[in-house]
């Protein structure tokens, strides 16, 4: 017997709107959204005075395995992912040994069929020299190529001009990129290295890794994307400096470039490292307080058009190396939408934005098949969230495998109550079920 899903009562969050309504699922999709359904279902959820959305699709994440699995596994993180109301994730290639081959990576997709409670895709990575491989995948099975045009955590960085001319003007899907030049990051950290010494510390970070850094390869990969026409994605914008590369002329659906931003950068400022230190130490680097003030107005304007995480966990024992040995990235998963929540309550942006932004966009952006949206015939990909309800960040509930969040004893408004994934209940009142792992994205693409 097919198992059925019946949500009642929903207030339905979709394509810049709500309603009321119920949703009924069938063999994992929404099969009826009706403003009543009378028909009895295996499970019923009453979902009177939430908000219902579609699942949220982060694009950028780094779940560390292989190699790295003392930090975090693909089974921890998807299971945090879904706590957070995320049904699905595009995970990065910088693992041990680097997703730089079609053996590693469809071995990464093996992994995950067997272990991620949440939908997945992984990036094929990049070096100077792979670009055979590269071109070999399949463009309707992987999110896009992720290119390091700065050099982050691993040793992936490509900064051969020819390997970057011929990988954007030959690519056959969307590539993302991680922009920061790298000989302004070397120089400026000799320079601070030679003036302070030891006392170098977190608060240093965005001095580094400056916007200087940011804007001179940003501006590399889009002039390059303009010239060979490349389908460009430009991953965790800092600066206010980048926005004018990025252009609200165009529906989301016709664009070839797209830039993202991620919840820290929203939210973090250069004088935060004082409290947090290492803890929000990321690449590219949480910026001045104009920078940050900037990138709100850019994603309401929609010049910026995804919101992601970029979750990137250490070990806290890892981040409280001295500054130069400490890694850069910070989890964020599980509490994304809670930082959005947050501007929403402060009367700073839409549910319906926020919706669009973190579920509707990445859907459009990578294009992906029937996931992002509460639509018939669609996968049921949900969230049903208490927009309301207070809730404290504590070890008893942060499901990260390194078991710390820089938000840990802050108060949250706005609660995931149930996380539906791929027409599973994966995430109700507090408890994980594991009984069905997510499915693999898949993408309807011409290049």
């Amino acid at each position: 017997m097919d198992k059925t899903i019946l949500i009642r009562n929903a207030r339905i969050v979709n394509r810049g709107a709500i309603q009321e309504g119920d949703i009924y699922i069938r063999r994992g999709r929404i099969e009826r959204i009706r403003s009543a359904i009378s028909e009895k279902a295996n499970v019923e959820i009453d979902a009177q005075g939430d908000y219902l959305l579609p699942g949220i699709i982060d694009d950028q994440v780094h779940f560390r395995q292989p190699g790295l699995t003392h930090k975090a596994t693909i089974a921890t993180e998807s299971r945090a992912a879904v706590a957070g109301g995320v049904t699905s994730f595009m995970e990065m290639p910088n693992v041990q040994p680097p997703t730089t081959t079609q053996e590693r990576l469809e071995a990464k997709y093996r992994l995950a069929a067997q272990t991620s409670l949440a939908n997945y895709s992984f990036y094929m990575g990049t070096t100077n020299d792979n670009l055979d491989e590269v071109l070999r995948i399949d463009p309707e099975q992987v999110c896009g190529i992720k290119v390091f045009m700065g050099s982050s955590t691993g040793d992936m960085l490509v900064d051969d001009p020819y390997t970057l001319e011929q990988l954007f003007a030959q690519a056959p899907t969307l590539v993302a990129v991680h922009c920061e030049d790298e000989a302004t990051v070397r120089a400026n950290l000799e320079r601070y290295r030679r003036r302070y010494g030891d006392r170098l510390s977190a608060a240093h970070h965005p001095r580094i890794r400056s916007v200087k850094a940011c804007l001179l390869s940003s501006s590399l990969a889009v002039n390059l994307a303009r010239r060979l026409n490349t389908r460009l994605h430009v991953l965790h914008l800092t600066t206010r400096d980048e926005l004018s590369l990025f252009q609200n002329s165009l529906p989301l659906i016709k664009k070839r470039i797209t830039a993202e931003v991620c919840v820290h950068h929203l939210y973090f400022h250069a004088r935060h490292y004082a409290r947090w230190g290492n803890q929000i130490k990321c690449n590219p680097a949480i910026k001045n307080k104009v920078h940050r003030d900037a990138l709100l107005p850019a994603l309401l304007d929609d010049v910026i058009d995804v919101v992601a995480t970029d979750h990137a966990p250490h070990t806290w024992e890892e981040k409280n190396l001295p500054y130069l040995q400490a890694p850069s990235g910070l989890p964020l998963v599980q509490h994304g939408l809670n930082l959005m929540l947050q501007w929403y309550h402060a009367g700073k942006i839409s549910l319906e934005k926020i919706v669009e932004k973190m579920c509707h966009a990445p859907a459009i952006a990578f294009r992906i098949r029937e996931r992002g949206f509460v639509e018939e015939g669609y996968w049921a990909d949900l969230a049903i969230v208490d927009i309301n309800r207070r809730w404290t960040v504590g070890p008893e509930n942060i499901l990260y495998q390194c078991g710390w969040s820089p938000f840990n004893g802050h108060v949250f408004r706005g609660k995931v109550l149930t996380t539906i994934v791929s027409g599973h209940v994966a995430w109700h009142n507090d408890r994980l079920i594991e009984d069905k792992m997510g499915e693999r994205l898949s993408f309807e693409r011409d290049r």
